[in-house]
């Protein structure tokens, strides 16, 4: 067999949550009452890719940086999750309330302005 070659009979296959699941109501879910934990230091079974403009990396490698100054070891990974749970935990409780819906709410209302302005 080539270098390179079969990596094994294991799939790349990921099973991803229903319609169902992640269209569920917003508003108090077990996750938010539990209150949503980063799962930290530990083998993830699951990857995606996020690109980064170079100032939204400096600005995480700024924090991992600032956090090593408070005493707190983390990767960059580790921000990542923990900065995910907070802002999950907050839309579990805030809805279209929540910052991540106001922030991406006023970029899709930004763009819809560009698109006009460059038609009109």
């Amino acid at each position: 067999m080539a270098a390179g070659g079969s990596r094994g009979s294991r799939s790349r296959r990921v099973t991803l949550p229903g319609v169902h699941e992640l269209l569920r109501p917003s508003g108090r879910s077990p996750a938010a009452d539990a209150g949503r934990q980063a799962s930290g230091r530990e083998q993830h079974s699951q990857k995606i890719t996020v690109y980064l403009s170079s100032s939204e990396l400096l600005d995480l490698e700024r924090a991992r940086l600032a956090l090593r100054g408070y005493g707190i070891a983390a990767d960059r990974g580790r921000i990542v999750r923990e900065a995910l749970a907070v802002l999950l935990a907050d839309f579990d409780t805030e809805g279209e309330h929540s910052v991540v819906a106001k922030r991406l709410r006023k970029g899709a209302l930004a763009q819809l302005e560009r698109v006009a302005v460059g038609i009109g």
